[in-house]
This record gives structure tokens, C-alpha cells and sequence, in this order.
């Protein structure tokens, strides 16, 4: 440790010796050495609490102290996280070794006060930690002083990089990086802390673009805990009134198993959640023990969550948390005994994540218990029910977590939504902007590569129609903000390009069945479940965020169909997999394993083994794309142009075939002659992001087919189902 320890400064080891340190882990060692001795840009890769944050810190302050501290005025250190809950944990951690040096550290966020923030931009030095969000607003509300505030900065540490690669938000921060760089005239170090997830490689095109096979990646090695974990399974909808239903089997088990330690339990959505947490307080009134079982997530009081994250901290209360995934980025909650998933999860690398809050102490394992519902089955169930896909998917992402796999960022997304937010910004910035320079700050310098100059031109002409007035030309050529545009600006919620999926209101026959909250593609002549009942969409209306619908005459709906979300074309083929194979996971219960070999059974029964096409009904078939999201959802939309009703599972289309429409055959025939797609043939909920309301259809189209569709798959995707295939009967 000597000569690592001998390169850093000497309140940084003061502070160390403080800890009781007997050694610096060989992550912190490793950066410490790359940090101070080149100027390398650097990922540093560790699990949840793997001292990662030091590692990034303590060699960077050392550089800070030991520098021309204040010299030039500006902040020496930028620190960005996605949470707010993150940065004021991290501060406050930081705050002990920056306190004897005298370092300011810095929270800015939209709960910090206004006189801290109007301190620290008067004399700005120290550490600044701030969300995307917040400095977006820098840059829009104090833009002419962004060069006086980060003159200074030695270096950027972006947080839960693993988190940004694919995302909106991900975009806009690199945008900002950019656009900083621009400011004050030179590169500023970039350090990048990640989970140890994917490909490090797709992390560190993230980092530097131009130059990723110069980041240093500094990996953790090992040290993973042991992994313990049962998949157990539930039985819904019997008619056995005496046999309780899963919701208080489950309750009843996270009672009995977690109780007295601390835990994270993921429940999907913030509706269950909510039936979770009330269960389980009632089952603690009831035996008459104390309080321990709470719910979190992003609708409940910031003082709630609050709670919640002390006591998970604190340890000394046992504490479990019902919550979406407002718990699963690297908030430090301390170390948790066991993580449970209920339903399905909708990624190996959120589960992977969720996880690594488990087993964090030396010598414990990592517990993971998965709770899967199923139907009872009878002769009217759907063949989603029958095939069990719920605990299928469960099993394919276990296998695929326990191989240490995930997936991998998406590569050629356009994100012009964010790319109207940044020109937006841009103009709100400078007060106008020419269109010539904007294309070279977004997209031939920043993240908006793959936009040409004439689709970044037929954006601006999208944003400066009369309606919607986003922008406006003056005579020089100026781009200005229009009155929409000003409004927009001026708003608070301008500054996140995120959000969360939108709710759409579901009508049939002028009456509001409710709401449901679409992420995926939706286009009339599709079918979708609420409320227990199959639904024909007729109309999608995004503006207005209204799907009008009718009754389905299809059968009944299964209790999983699919969730909102993307899946990966590698779970799905390992969904088949375990389909068509015949060993029992030892890490199930005795139901999930019954379960498993009765999906086995059905999936036989449905002759797959001889194709991937098999009629379920009178005029209803069933086809096993075997592919993710994006490939099912395009041959989904392809078919539904031309007169087909469809209905999207993990890696299965149910097909209605109408009398008026060709044969189911000559189709997928079509299609794998390369026939004319037509995808986009009727209305689609093409609007998924937040600032796409101001973009046109041609525009929309472009972006969906850049990263929600592939229009190209069609062909080969159709041969294979073809060439695989003896349409079967009689299933």
C-alpha cells in the first residue's frame, strides 16, 4: 500500500488512516496509479459497494490539493449522477475527506437551496455534484457564465455509466459534456463509474466517442458472493375458494423469510406495490410485531422515501422496502440480505443490478428469490398460460444472469426527440443559434452522429411550422425560439428529456375503461389485454393519448401477456431453450418445477418441434418468431397491414386471420420475397418520447424504424418461419 498511499495527498490519508484502513482494495489501487500518473480518460467497473466512488476520488481530490486550488476560481471536480438521492448521499460522503482540506462540496439538485446554489456560482470551487437535469438548467439559465463556473474543472465523474449507454438521458448528457468542452475552449478528463455490466467496450464509446481504445478500464476482479436463489411458483384463478390467492401466499412467505433483516423486494408496479405493502403491515398488526415492511417508489413523499433509505441504512430497525425500480441504481442503502422479484423481470441487466444489493458483506452470499404467478389452467386457457411464459422468461434470465450475461447497449438509435431538446437548449443558451453550427455542436461533435444534414434540416423545418412555433428565423438566418418554444423553455420540466411511460386512456363506445401505460408499439388491428379482458385496437390517437378499442372475440387473456418493455432477442432464444429441453433447475420449488414441465408438455403438444406455425382455434394461428421485441413487434405490424389482427408475446404472434385477408402463408411468402412491408399503414403510437408531439410523421417514422423496428428483418425473419414450418392443425 506504501506506494500507492505515498500518491496521494496528506489530508486524503489522514482521512484513510481515520477509517481504520488496513489497505486499499485492488480496484482503488489499480485507479489510483492510472488517475495519478497519466491523464487517460477512465472507467472504473465494480459492483455495488465495491469502492468504486473512492477509487474515482481519492487520487482525483490528491490531484485537486496538490494543484493550484482556486488559483483561476471554478469548480475543480464535476461529479454527475442520475438520482437525486445519489448525490446527496455521495456528498455526504465526500464532505468527511474534503472537510480538513478545506475542499467546498457541493449538492445541486432541485431539493438543494437557492442561497447554496447562488454561494457556490459567486465563488465556485470545490466539488460540484448535480444531475443531468440540473445542469441542463446551468447551461439554459446561466449559460454566459458556464465558462467562468468550469474554466477550472480537472475532471468529469459520470456515475452509473451502465445506466446512460442506450437512454434519452444518456444522449443529453453527452450532449452537455460537449457542449461544455466547447465553453471553456478544451477536453475535460472524463471518469467513468459503471456496475460491471455488458461489454466495457460499448461503455467507453460512451465515455470518448472519438477516442474509446484509449479509456482505461479498471475492472473489478471476482469477489462476487456466493449466489443463493429459488424460483418459486404460484397458482392463480382456481376455483378452490379455500386455497388462498398467490398475492397472500406470497405476502405470507416475505413475511415469514424476510422479516427481521433488511431486504428489497421489487414489485413491479407502483399498484402492487402498494397491495404488497398493505399486506404485510396488516399481517405485522396482526401478530401484533413492529413495522418493518414499507413501500417506495417515485409517487410517494420525498420524506416517505426518506424513511425508508435511513432505516435501510441505519440497520439497526429491520427494514424491508416494497418498491419499483426507484430503489435499484447505487443509492447507498447499505447491505441488504435478500432481494425478491415478483412477476417476471423485464431485463437481465436490471436483475443483475437489483441483485448487487445483496451480499455485500464479506463472507454472506447474495440471495435472490423470484416469485412467478401462473394460471390455472382449463380447456379455454390461452396458449400463453398453457406454454407458462411468465416463468419461462424468469428461468431464461436467471440462466442468463448466472452466465454473467446482459444486454448489450442498442446502436443506431437517431433520438431526434433529444436532438429538439438540445437545439432547444441550445438557442434558450446563446439566445440564437445558426442552423450551421448547431448541426456541428450535436451531431458532428456531439452524440447525434447518426442524424444526416437532411434529416437535421427536416427537423428544424418540423419545429418551425405554425403549429407547433418551436422556432423561428430571423432575417440574418438566426434560429430563434418561437412562442412555443419560449413556453416550453421557461418550464421546469423542459430540462429532463426522460419520462416515464405514457399513460393512454382506454375508450370503447364513448366509455373510459382506464388508463394504461404503453411503452411498446401499439397500431389499430392489434389486440392488447386490460382489466382482464382482450381489447381490438381501433384507433390510436397520440396526440390526445386515447386508444379507442372494442371488445375481442379472441379467448382468454393469459395472466402474462408480456410486459411493456424491450426484450432482447438472446432471452427469447434462450425462452425456447428451456422450452425444449428436460432438466429441473435445482433452485426450484416443487410448483415451479411442475409448472415447467407442463409448459414442456404443451409447447410438445403444439408440435413446435416440426415448425414455428400452428393453428390454435378456427381462424387463429399461432407463430414462433423466436425473436425479441423489436423483430416480433415489426413482423407484427408488417402483417397487420395487411388485414391481420395480431397479438405480441415473448417470441410468439397469435394471428387472426380474417375471411377477406390472404392465407396466413402467403403472407409470410411475401414478406420473404422482400413484398412491400407497408408498416407504418395506419395510425401508431409512434410518439414513445417526450419531445416527439413536434416532429413530423415522415420524422417519426425514421426514428421508430432507427431503433423500435427492423424493417430489414422482415425478409429473412419470414423465410425462417417458412422454411421451418408444416402449418399444423387440430392443436
Amino acid at each position: 500500500m506504501t506506494s500507492t498511499f505515498d500518491k496521494l495527498a496528506r489530508p486524503v490519508q489522514r482521512w484513510i488512516r481515520a477509517q481504520g484502513w488496513r489497505e486499499l482494495r485492488d480496484i482503488q489501487t489499480r485507479a489510483i496509479h492510472v488517475i495519478r500518473d497519466s491523464q487517460a480518460d477512465v472507467i472504473v467497473a465494480a459492483s455495488t459497494a465495491g469502492g468504486k466512488t473512492e477509487a474515482a476520488f481519492l487520487p482525483l481530490i490528491s490531484e485537486v490539493l496538490e494543484g493550484d486550488v482556486g488559483g483561476s476560481g471554478g469548480f475543480d471536480l464535476l461529479y454527475v449522477a442520475p438520482l437525486k438521492a445519489l448525490i446527496t448521499d455521495q456528498a455526504n460522503r465526500l464532505e468527511a475527506i474534503c472537510q480538513e482540506a478545506e475542499l467546498p462540496v457541493v449538492p445541486w439538485h432541485g431539493d438543494v437551496a437557492a442561497s447554496i446554489k447562488t454561494r457556490a456560482t459567486k465563488r465556485p470551487r470545490g466539488i460540484l455534484l448535480i444531475t443531468p437535469e440540473s445542469l441542463e438548467a446551468l447551461f439554459i439559465r446561466r449559460g454566459l457564465d458556464v465558462p467562468r463556473l468550469f474554466r477550472s474543472v480537472r475532471a468529469v465523474i459520470l456515475d452509473e455509466v451502465h445506466t446512460m449507454l442506450d437512454s434519452e438521458r444518456g444522449v443529453q448528457l453527452r450532449s452537455l459534456l460537449t457542449r461544455l468542452e466547447l465553453a471553456i475552449g478544451r477536453p475535460v478528463r472524463r471518469i467513468g463509474l459503471s456496475a460491471t455490466l455488458g461489454d466495457m467496450a460499448q461503455a467507453c464509446i460512451y465515455l470518448r466517442p472519438d477516442d474509446a481504445a484509449n479509456v482505461q478500464v479498471i475492472e473489478a476482479a471476482g469477489g462476487e458472493a456466493e449466489l443463493r436463489l429459488q424460483l418459486r411458483g404460484y397458482l392463480a384463478g382456481g376455483t378452490d375458494k379455500s386455497i388462498p390467492a398467490p398475492t397472500e401466499l406470497i405476502a405470507k412467505h416475505i413475511f415469514d423469510h424476510l422479516r427481521g433483516t433488511d431486504n428489497l423486494v421489487f414489485a413491479g408496479s407502483r399498484q402492487s406495490v402498494e397491495i404488497y405493502a398493505d399486506r404485510l403491515r396488516t399481517m405485522c398488526e396482526d401478530a401484533r410485531l413492529p413495522q418493518e415492511f414499507y413501500p417506495h417508489h417515485a409517487s410517494l413523499s420525498r420524506d416517505h422515501r426518506d424513511l425508508v433509505e435511513r432505516r435501510l441504512k441505519d440497520g439497526k430497525l429491520p427494514t424491508t422496502a416494497i418498491c419499483t425500480s426507484t430503489l435499484e441504481l447505487g443509492i447507498d442503502i447499505g447491505d441488504v440480505t435478500c432481494v425478491a422479484q415478483i412477476g417476471a423481470p423485464f431485463s437481465v441487466a436490471s436483475l443483475r443490478q437489483r441483485l448487487g444489493r445483496s451480499g455485500r458483506r464479506a463472507g454472506k452470499s447474495a440471495i435472490l428469490r423470484q416469485y412467478a404467478v401462473e394460471a390455472v389452467l382449463d380447456s379455454k386457457s390461452s396458449f400463453a398460460d398453457r406454454l407458462r411464459l411468465g416463468l419461462i422468461r424468469s428461468t431464461a434470465m436467471i440462466e442468463l444472469l448466472l452466465e454473467k450475461w446482459c444486454e448489450p447497449a442498442q446502436s443506431g438509435a437517431l433520438h431526434l426527440s433529444t436532438l429538439v431538446h438540445q437545439i432547444l437548449s441550445i438557442i434558450a443558451e446563446k439566445g440564437g443559434a445558426h442552423a450551421p453550427r448547431l448541426y456541428r455542436v450535436l451531431c458532428q461533435d456531439g452524440p447525434f452522429r447518426q442524424v444526416s444534414s437532411a434529416i437535421f434540416a427536416d427537423v428544424l423545418r418540423a419545429m418551425g411550422q405554425a403549429d407547433p412555433a418551436l422556432i423561428e428565423q430571423a432575417n440574418d438566418g438566426l434560429l430563434l425560439l418561437g412562442p412555443m418554444g419560449e413556453t416550453l423553455v421557461s418550464h421546469y420540466s423542459f430540462y429532463a428529456v426522460f419520462q416515464t411511460p405514457e399513460e393512454y386512456r382506454l375508450i370503447s363506445d364513448g366509455r373510459e375503461l382506464g388508463t394504461l401505460p404503453v411503452d411498446n408499439m401499439v397500431a389499430p388491428g392489434m389486440l392488447l389485454i386490460f382489466s382482464g379482458r382482450r381489447w381490438l385496437v381501433q384507433e390510436v390517437d397520440d396526440r390526445a393519448k386515447v386508444i379507442l378499442v372494442t371488445p375481442a372475440k379472441a379467448g382468454t387473456p393469459p395472466i402474462f401477456g408480456g410486459d411493456a418493455g424491450i426484450i432482447h432477442d438472446v432471452v427469447i432464444e434462450r425462452m425456447f431453450s428451456v422450452l425444449r429441453r428436460n432438466d429441473s433447475p435445482a433452485y426450484m420449488d416443487a410448483t415451479a418445477r411442475d409448472l415447467l414441465a407442463e409448459a414442456r408438455s404443451n409447447f410438445a403438444q403444439m408440435h413446435f418441434s416440426r415448425g414455428r406455425i400452428a393453428q390454435i382455434g378456427e381462424g387463429e394461428w399461432l407463430v414462433a418468431t423466436g425473436r425479441g421485441t423489436v423483430k416480433t413487434t415489426t413482423l407484427a405490424f408488417a402483417l397487420r397491414a395487411r388485414g391481420f389482427t395480431v397479438q405480441i408475446y415473448d417470441g410468439f404472434l397469435e394471428v387472426l386471420v380474417a375471411k377477406s385477408t390472404q392465407p396466413l402463408e402467403a403472407a409470410l411468402k411475401d414478406l420473404a420475397d422482400g413484398g412491400d412491408a407497408k408498416l407504418f399503414a395506419d395510425n401508431a403510437n409512434l410518439m414513445t418520447e417526450k419531445f416527439h408531439p413536434y416532429l413530423s410523421k415522415a420524422l417519426l417514422e425514421i426514428d421508430a424504424l432507427a431503433v423500435r423496428l427492423d424493417e430489414n428483418c422482415l425478409p429473412a425473419l419470414a423465410e425462417a418461419i417458412l422454411s421451418d414450418s408444416q402449418l399444423v392443425q387440430g392443436i
